[in-house]
């Protein structure tokens, strides 16, 4: 909003006090600079609240459920240790009674996941802690297909004027160079169908390794899962990501990219085809004529061999030990009891487990992995620690 830089407070007093005068709202609004959607806004806070709902307020997204005062967290703590038999929904009516209605009381699913974070739910088998957002756990690659990596290299414009965007995918161990695609854009789908075929072609790996960024994470994904990322887990890939701004974590792929760049980019080709043609011929020197250093120098096809993990496609999910399935619809929500909770879009089609862990706390998990509870009063999910990211056992 452009307010001026004398105060921003001062100038919402001006604007109220023009609006106060009888001037019209369009009017005023122009002269600020302002949207009236804004001006409205302002004017109604000033109306309810008076002249102190003029001050700045807090731009920290309000997600009580998440972010639970110390002191509140530590008395449900207290209290499920006080009454280890105690569910969720008593230790919350316990709250109530304790607080006389001081501070908002905390919905049950949200005492639920305090209690989970602290170890004092029992769960029929072992969790790991999650990993931040962030960034996760990065493994060592031993052998080839141990971990695979996979980035885009930046957009370029070719000679149609058209931009040409190259994935690329490389094998840790080997430095094998998997996949080189032209693509016209990093929308999930071409990706996705993209490394369908490297799967069909080179079998699957023990886990991939990408940035934060788009198709491979998901800022509004649950977890910052996204399409892409799903699919590998859908197939059994384990996921990893380095952290924002720290592109040394894939520098062996970051290397390779700087020698892509120099060999097949400048100049870059006509259009698609023939730039495709190019990223081919630069992948078979790359792989079988170029001696690598860290390879004593051999070339990765003398060190790379394909997956014994045969791609088959999507496998089917159960969750034998959950109370029910239930899908994700195409809006990202699942249906109990007539109602609708959102998931996420991401996981739009996915086949969920349900199990009911308290009265009224259903535990929803995907795959092998717990994303949180639900309580049905509230009509949310309530996230636990990032299950992503991190090595669990195989689905028993």
């Amino acid at each position: 909003m452009p307010w001026m830089e004398c105060s921003v407070m001062d100038e919402r007093v001006r604007f109220v006090g023009r609006l106060l005068d009888g001037e019209a709202m369009s009017d005023v609004c122009r002269s600020f600079g302002i949207s009236r959607k804004t001006g409205y806004k302002i004017f109604n806070r000033y109306r309810d609240e008076g002249l102190e709902a003029l001050t700045d307020r807090s731009r920290r997204p309000v997600r009580y459920a998440n972010q639970l005062p110390e002191p509140i967290e530590r008395l449900i703590v207290t209290a499920k240790k006080d009454k280890p038999r105690w569910g969720a929904r008593k230790i919350r009516e316990l709250l109530v009674s304790r607080l006389n209605g001081d501070v908002r009381i905390p919905a049950k699913s949200t005492v639920h996941a305090v209690l989970d974070r602290h170890g004092l739910v029992a769960h029929g088998r072992h969790r790991r802690q999650g990993c931040k957002a962030e960034g996760t756990e990065l493994s060592r690659a031993v052998k080839p297909n141990d971990l695979w990596c996979a980035d885009f290299k930046g957009e370029f414009k070719l000679g149609t004027g058209r931009y040409c965007y190259p994935l690329t995918v490389t094998d840790q161990a080997s430095r094998y160079l998997l996949a080189c695609e032209a693509l016209e854009s990093t929308k999930e789908a071409p990706v996705i169908e993209a490394f369908a075929r490297l799967f069909r072609e080179r079998g699957l790996p023990t886990a991939i390794r990408s940035d934060n960024g788009l198709p491979f994470a998901s800022p509004n994904g649950l977890y910052n899962l996204s399409r892409l990322s799903v699919f590998w887990l859908r197939v059994g890939i384990d996921i990893e990501r380095i952290k924002p701004g720290h592109p040394q974590q894939n520098g062996r792929h970051e290397r390779m990219h700087r020698t892509l760049k120099a060999e097949t980019t400048r100049p870059a080709s006509a259009n698609s085809l023939q730039q495709q043609a190019t990223f081919d011929a630069f992948k078979a020197e790359f792989n079988t004529q170029r001696p690598h250093e860290a390879l004593a120098m051999k070339t990765p096809a003398e060190r790379y061999a394909p997956s014994s993990r045969a791609y088959v496609g999507l496998p089917d999910l159960s969750y034998p030990l959950h109370d029910r399935d239930v899908i994700v619809t195409n809006c990202g929500r699942i249906c109990m009891h007539r109602k609708k909770i959102n998931i996420s879009h991401v996981l739009a089609g996915q086949k969920l487990g349900i199990k009911e862990v308290d009265d009224g706390i259903w535990l929803v998990s995907f795959m092998r992995y717990d994303l949180g509870y639900i309580d049905l009063e509230q009509r949310t999910l309530q996230t636990i620690d990032n299950p992503f990211g991190t090595r669990l056992s195989p689905m028993s």
